[in-house]
C-alpha cells in the first residue's frame, strides 16, 4: 500500500499521511489531558450487534481553553475493535489541527495483530455544514503504526476563527466514520502460483505507475513494439527507457517472483524522493507515451504508439448570425470524460459531443485499435479553491458501442465500414481521497472471463463483479447494526472507483492479443538478463545459506598504506575495503589459515592473526593475538567468542614480520611487557598525514630511546628532532593529545593498538602553515564540510562548493558566501536549508544568526545534508526582519483591472501606514481618494481594518487582502442609509441538496430608505457595467445563512436588512445569481491534478 509511514517531514512542510508518533513532541503513552469542561462523545449506530461501519460523533466544550498538548475521546467500538480519536488542538508541531484514529488498547493485544479500516475523519462546520472539513483515508494498522491520520488537518487560523463557524460557543464538533475490513495476509500468498502472473514492487509511492505499467505490459501488442525498439549491449538500464522497460517487461513475462521498478525510475531521471511522489496515472501514461513515441521514431516500432492508442476529436464551429464556419482536428492519447453530473461513459459521451453555444460541436474519431478512457474523479472545486474528489456513481459497460444511434459520437470523416465496438481490457482504480490513496488495476490480459487484480507485488484472481460493479462508486449501504431499532442505514462513501479504463476494438482482438515470446526480444538483451537471474539466484543462495558460513576480514599493513590519508584519516582500516573470505563455520581455523596462504602468498607459519576490538571510546584498535588454543577452534566458534554484537563477520589484522630482504619471517614471540603501536606521519607544510609502520616497544622503554628507528619509519635523518601525538579519539569530538618523549611509554598509558601521530615541529621563520600540529589538523578533517551552494530560484543546481568547518557560526558562513559573490555587506545574504526528503528548499529562511554553527544549518532531523541555498536581498536580513511583509490586491475604481502588491513596513505599523505606503505606487482616480483595506475569503468581505490595527498579526496566508478606493457615495450616510454586501452566486445541486456557492469579486453597496430592487438593479449594473442582454438574466435575492428569497423589481430592498443581531454580516447580503462566465482556462491544466508538488517529468 502507498499509505505507508514516511520520512519525517518539517513540520511546516505540506500535510502528509502519518502516524503521529513521528511528530510527537515527548515519548511514551501519556495520560489524557482534559480541561475541567465535559468532552461528549456519541455512537450514531448502536453497538449492539458491533457493527463493522458507524459514525462517532465527539462534540468538545470550552476547546479553546484546552491546556494539554494532545486529547483523547471516549473509546467506541466498531468491527469488534475499540477505537479513539486523538487529537492535538495547537497543533502536533505544526500550525494546523493534527487529528488521528488510534486503536485504543494496542498495548494489550497479541504480538502480530493487525486490522484494516477505511475512515474519515471531519471537524463539522457549524453555520454551514457543507464547509465541514472531511478528510478521509485507509490504513492497516498493527503495533508499530496504531494510528494514523492527519498532521496537517486544518490551519489553526481557521479553527480557531469564529467567523468560520468551526467553532461555535467555544465548541467543536469531531466525527469519524470508521469502516473495518478484512485483513488480507499479504506476505504468503505466491501471485505466480496462484495466476500466473507476478506483480511489482513499490518504492514508496509508485502504486500509481505500477498500476499503469501493468495495464501496459497486458498489452501483447505494446509489449512486442517495446521488446522491438533498438537497443545495444553496451547500454545500461539505468541510462535508458527503452532498455529498462524492456527489461521490466522480459522479468514481468519469466520471474517466479515480483519486480523491481527502480531501474525504470533512475532511467526517467527521478530521484528517491520522486518515488514517495505520488503522481497522477493519466499524466505518467501522458509523458511516458509521449517519450516512447519520440524514442521510436526512427525504427521499426515507430507509429506504435499512434496505432494503440491515438484518436482525434473534430471542433466543429457554426455562428449563429454570421456565415461562418470552422473544423479543428486534434488529437489525444486519452479522453477525458466528466464523472460528475453523469451516470455513465454513454452519457459523458453526450456531454462530450454537445453542442455549446461557445465551444461548438465536438465529434470523435475512431480510428485507433485501443481506447483509453480517463475519468475525471478529482475536479477543481471553485467555492472551496481546491481539489475535490469525485466518488459518485459512474458506470461503465464490459462492451462499449460507440455506432449506436447511428454513429452521433462519430465524426463524419471517420470510417463508417469499421465497427467501433470495444471490450473492456482494464480499470485502473483509485482508493483514498484527493490528499493521498492508493492505486491497482483489474485486467483480463486475454480477453477471457477471468479478471485479476494487481495490487502492487500481490496479484489475484477476481470476478467480474468485483472489477466491474464494485468500481463504480456512489455509496455502499451497509445493513443495519440492530435491525430491531428504527435507526437509518449506515452510508459509506465508497473510495475506491474507477479512474481510467482501456478498451480494446473488437475486430482488432486478434491484432492486439498477440502472442509474444523470446524470439522477439534481443539476444543481448536475454544473455543480460538471464545473467542477472543467475547472480540474483546466486545472492538468494548465499542468503539462504548464510547462517551456515563466517565471513573474514583481514586487514593488512598494505591496506593501511593505501586507505590512511586518502580515504580514511582516523583509526587504520575501512573493513570494508579489505580482503574478505567466506568460510563455512564448521572449518578449523588451521585450514583457513592455508586458504589466506593460497590466496595472499603468505606460508602459514608467517601468518599472526589479531583480533580487533572496540573500545569504549568507539574507536576501533587491533587488541590481541590469537592463542595457539583459539587456531585450534573452528571460525564460526571463534567469530561468536569475540564478537559480541553477533553480526556474521569476524575481523582480523594479519601481522606479517619482514626480515632483512623484505621477506616473511616467523612473528616473534609477544611478552607481556611488549606493547604494539601503529605509526602516522604528519606533513604539516602539506598538510598530509600517511601511514608510516608498526613497532614493539617495551613499556618501560621511553620514546627518545628509540627516536632513530622512528626516524628511520619517517624517512627522515637519524637524529631529527620529531614530535609525537596519540591520537585517541574523534567522536564527538577529536581528541589528540601531546606525548612526552621522556615518559616511558607506560606512563604515557599507551597499550596495544594505539596510535603515534609524528611530525617535524615547526621552527620560527619558517613557512606560515594553516594546521601547524597534528591535534590541529585532525581538528580540521573531522570538522571539514564541503558545501554545496544553490541560488533559491534554481534549487534544483549547483552554483558553487565552499569548503567550510562544521564549528563556523553564522558570520563566517555568510562572510564566505558574501566574498564568493563580490558582495560587500554579507548581511544581505539569506540562507535557507535543505530538505533531505523533498530534496528542496525549507519553506522558512533561517533567521540572522538565527543558528549557532554550519553544522545546525545542515542538520534534518536524523540526516546531515551537504546542501545551503542563498538569495541575496535588497536590504540586510537583520532591517528585514523586523519587517512585516504583505501581499495586497489593489482594485482600480475605474479600470477592470487588479495588482497584486508586496508592501513591506516595520512590523508595529498599522493599517493606516500600509495604506499611506500603498498609495504611492498604486493609480488613484482622484489626488483626494482614500483608501480602505479589507478581508476577503471564499469570495465574501469579512472585515474591514481599522486604520489604527497593528500590521504584526494580520494574516495574508489563507485570505485575500483587497485595498479599494472608498465611494463618495459611503462617505455622507443617511440616518436611514445602509451599507450591505452584494455577492455573486450560483446554485450547485450536487449531492441531492440544492447549495449556494459564492464567486467573483464581492462589494459593498449604499441602500437608500425605500428604494426598490429595479432603482437597485440600475446602479448596480452601472456599477459593473453588464450588458443588457446579459443583466436581463440575473436573478436577485436576499440571502440570509445561505437561504435565498427571491425578490421582485417592486420590492423595497431596506427593509430586508433591518436586523442587526446577525451572527456575521456576511451571512446577511444581496445575491445576484448569474452563471460565472469567469475564465476557467487557467485552472484547466490543474483540472485533473491532485494536491501533489511537482507534475510527472521524465528527463531522460
Amino acid at each position: 500500500m502507498t499509505l505507508m509511514t514516511p520520512p519525517p517531514i518539517d513540520p511546516e512542510e505540506e500535510e502528509m499521511l502519518v502516524p503521529h508518533s513521528e511528530f510527537a513532541a515527548t515519548e511514551g503513552p501519556q495520560p489524557m489531558e482534559v480541561a475541567p469542561a465535559e468532552a461528549a462523545n456519541t455512537v450514531d449506530t448502536p453497538v449492539v450487534d458491533d457493527p463493522p461501519s458507524a459514525r462517532f460523533t465527539w462534540t468538545i466544550d470550552n476547546f479553546s481553553r484546552l491546556t494539554g498538548k494532545k486529547l483523547y475521546s471516549d473509546v467506541f467500538v466498531v468491527g469488534g475493535y475499540k477505537w479513539r480519536v486523538l487529537i492535538f488542538p495547537k497543533g502536533n508541531n505544526v500550525d494546523h489541527l493534527s487529528m488521528y484514529l488510534d486503536v485504543a488498547d494496542s498495548t494489550a493485544l497479541p504480538y502480530g495483530w493487525s486490522r484494516y479500516a477505511q475512515f474519515s475523519l471531519a471537524v463539522v462546520n457549524q453555520i454551514h455544514s457543507k464547509f465541514t472539513m472531511r478528510k478521509d483515508t485507509q490504513h492497516q494498522f498493527n503495533a508499530r503504526e496504531s494510528d494514523w491520520g492527519f498532521t496537517s488537518f486544518m490551519p489553526l487560523s481557521e479553527l480557531y476563527d469564529p467567523s468560520r463557524g468551526y467553532l461555535l460557543n467555544d465548541t467543536c464538533i469531531v466525527e469519524a466514520d470508521v469502516a473495518v475490513r478484512k485483513v488480507v495476509d499479504y506476505w504468503s500468498h505466491d501471485s505466480k502460483k496462484e495466476t500466473g502472473y507476478v506483480g511489482l514492487k513499490n518504492q514508496g509511492a509508485t502504486c500509481y505507475m505500477n498500476s499503469l505499467l501493468q495495464t501496459l505490459y497486458h498489452i501483447p501488442y505494446f509489449r512486442k513494439a517495446v521488446y522491438h525498439m533498438p537497443t545495444t549491449e553496451n547500454d545500461m538500464p539505468s541510462g535508458s527507457i527503452p532498455l529498462a522497460l524492456q527489461s521490466l517487461f522480459y522479468k514481468l513475462q519469466y520471474s517466479d517472483t515480483s519486480v523491481a521498478t527502480k531501474e525504470l525510475t533512475k532511467s526517467f531521471g527521478w530521484d528517491t524522493y520522486d518515488s514517495f511522489m505520488q503522481h497522477d496515472v493519466q499524466e505518467l501514461n501522458r509523458v511516458l507515451c509521449e517519450k516512447l513515441e519520440d524514442k521510436m521514431k526512427g525504427t521499426v516500432v515507430e507509429g506504435t504508439i499512434q496505432q494503440l492508442f491515438e484518436g482525434h476529436h473534430m471542433n466543429f464551429i457554426e455562428c449563429i448570425n454570421v456565415d461562418y464556419k470552422s473544423t479543428r482536428k486534434e488529437s489525444f492519447y486519452d479522453l477525458q470524460l466528466d464523472v460528475k453530473g453523469c451516470r455513465d461513459v454513454y452519457a459523458s459521451f453526450d456531454k462530450y459531443v454537445e453542442v455549446e453555444r461557445l465551444e461548438g460541436d465536438n465529434k470523435y474519431h475512431a480510428e485507433q485499435h485501443g481506447l483509453q478512457l480517463h475519468l475525471k474523479r478529482f475536479e477543481y472545486d471553485f467555492m472551496r479553491d481546491t481539489m475535490v474528489k469525485i466518488n459518485d456513481r459512474y458506470e461503465f459497460p464490459l462492451q462499449l458501442d460507440l455506432d449506436r444511434e447511428n454513429g452521433k459520437y462519430l465524426s463524419p470523416q471517420a470510417d463508417r465500414t469499421v465497427r467501433n465496438l470495444y471490450t473492456l481490457h482494464s480499470v485502473l482504480v483509485h482508493s483514498g481521497g484527493v490528499h493521498g490513496g492508493h492505486y491497482y488495476a483489474y485486467i483480463r490480459p486475454t480477453l477471457s472471463d477471468q479478471w485479476l487484480k494487481f495490487d502492487d507485488e500481490r496479484v489475484t484472481k477476481e470476478d467480474m463483479k468485483r472489477a466491474l460493479d464494485e468500481q463504480y462508486g456512489g455509496e455502499e449501504e451497509l445493513p443495519q447494526a440492530n435491525p430491531g431499532f428504527n435507526n437509518s442505514p449506515f452510508k459509506f462513501t465508497k473510495y475506491s472507483n474507477a479512474y481510467m479504463l482501456v478498451y480494446i476494438r473488437e475486430s482488432d482482438k486478434e491484432k492486439i492479443i498477440c502472442n509474444v515470446d523470446e524470439k522477439d526480444v534481443a539476444e543481448h538483451l536475454r544473455i543480460r538478463l538471464k545473467k542477472e537471474q543467475e547472480e540474483k539466484e546466486l545472492k538468494r543462495k548465499e542468503k539462504a545459506e548464510a547462517h551456515l558460513y563466517t565471513i573474514i576480514k583481514v586487514a593488512r599493513d598494505e591496506n593501511l598504506h593505501e586507505q590512511i590519508g586518502k580515504n580514511i584519516f582516523f583509526d587504520l582500516v575501512d573493513h570494508d575495503k579489505v580482503r574478505s573470505f567466506r568460510i563455512q563455520k564448521q572449518t578449523s581455523f588451521s585450514l583457513f589459515k592455508e586458504e589466506v596462504a593460497k590466496e595472499l602468498g603468505i606460508p602459514v607459519q608467517y601468518q599472526r592473526f589479531w583480533l580487533w576490538a572496540k573500545r569504549q571510546n568507539h574507536t576501533y584498535r587491533p587488541n590481541r593475538p590469537l592463542t595457539p588454543l583459539e587456531e585450534a577452534q573452528s571460525v564460526g566458534h571463534l567469530r561468536e567468542v569475540s564478537n559480541k554484537n553477533n553480526n556474521a563477520e569476524l575481523k582480523l589484522f594479519l601481522e606479517v614480520e619482514l626480515g632483512q630482504d623484505s621477506r616473511p619471517v616467523p612473528p616473534p614471540a609477544k611478552t607481556k611487557e611488549e606493547i604494539f603501536l601503529f605509526f602516522k606521519l604528519y606533513d604539516p607544510v602539506k598538510e598530509e598525514l600517511r601511514y608510516v609502520g608498526r613497532l614493539f616497544v617495551k613499556g618501560t622503554g621511553k620514546p627518545m630511546e628509540i627516536l632513530t628507528k622512528l626516524n628511520e619509519l619517517a624517512g627522515f635523518a637519524p637524529d631529527e628532532d620529531i614530535e609525537l601525538f596519540e591520537e585517541i579519539k574523534f567522536e564527538p569530538n577529536v581528541m589528540c593529545e601531546h606525548v612526552d618523549k621522556k615518559l616511558t611509554f607506560r606512563a604515557s598509558q599507551l597499550e596495544d593498538g594505539d596510535i603515534i601521530c609524528l611530525q617535524k615541529p615547526l621552527q620560527p621563520g619558517t613557512v606560515k602553515c594553516r594546521y601547524p600540529n597534528v591535534p590541529a589538523f585532525l581538528e580540521y578533517v573531522h570538522n571539514r564540510q564541503v558545501v554545496r551552494f544553490r541560488s533559491l530560484e534554481k534549487p534544483k543546481e549547483d552554483e558553487f562548493s565552499l569548503e567550510l568547518s562544521k564549528l563556523n557560526n553564522y558570520d563566517d558562513v555568510v562572510e564566505r558566501v558574501a566574498s564568493h559573490l563580490s558582495l560587500d555587506d554579507p548581511s544581505k545574504i539569506r540562507l535557507t536549508s535543505h530538505n533531505c526528503y523533498s530534496q528542496q528548499p525549507k519553506p522558512q529562511p533561517i533567521k540572522y544568526r538565527g543558528v549557532e554553527h554550519l553544522s545546525d544549518m545542515l542538520a534534518h532531523y536524523n540526516q546531515t545534508s551537504d546542501i545551503l541555498y542563498y538569495e541575496v536581498l535588497d536590504i540586510p536580513l537583520p532591517e528585514l526582519q523586523g519587517l512585516k511583509t504583505l501581499k495586497v490586491a489593489f482594485h482600480h475604481a475605474t479600470k477592470d483591472e487588479v495588482v497584486i502588491h508586496t508592501i513591506r513596513l516595520p512590523k508595529q505599523s498599522t493599517v493606516g501606514d500600509v495604506i499611506n505606503d500603498l498609495k504611492t505606487k498604486v493609480e488613484l482616480s482622484h489626488k483626494d481618494a482614500e483608501l480602505r483595506l479589507l478581508e476577503v475569503f471564499y469570495h465574501k468581505i469579512y472585515k474591514i481594518f481599522p486604520l489604527n490595527e497593528k500590521i504584526e498579526n494580520i494574516n495574508d496566508q489563507y485570505w485575500t487582502l483587497r485595498a479599494e478606493e472608498i465611494p463618495e457615495e459611503e462617505k455622507d450616510l443617511g440616518p436611514q442609509d445602509r451599507l450591505i454586501h452584494v455577492y455573486h452566486f450560483t446554485k450547485d445541486a450536487s449531492q441531492n441538496q440544492v447549495q449556494v456557492q459564492n464567486f467573483g469579486e464581492p462589494f459593498f453597496l449604499v441602500i437608500r430608505e425605500g428604494e426598490t430592487l429595479a432603482e437597485v438593479k440600475v446602479r448596480i449594473q452601472k456599477k459593473l457595467q453588464v450588458p443588457d442582454e446579459e443583466f436581463a438574466k440575473w436573478k436577485f435575492a436576499f440571502l440570509s445563512l445561505g437561504r435565498p428569497t427571491y425578490l421582485q423589481d417592486a420590492d423595497i430592498v431596506s427593509t430586508r436588512f433591518q436586523r442587526r443581531d446577525v451572527y456575521g454580516a456576511w451571512e446577511q447580503y444581496l445575491g445576484l445569481e448569474h452563471s460565472d462566465n469567469a475564465s476557467k482556462r487557467s485552472y484547466a491544466a490543474n483540472q485533473n491534478r491532485h494536491t501533489y508538488e511537482k507534475p510527472v517529468r521524465i528527463y531522460n
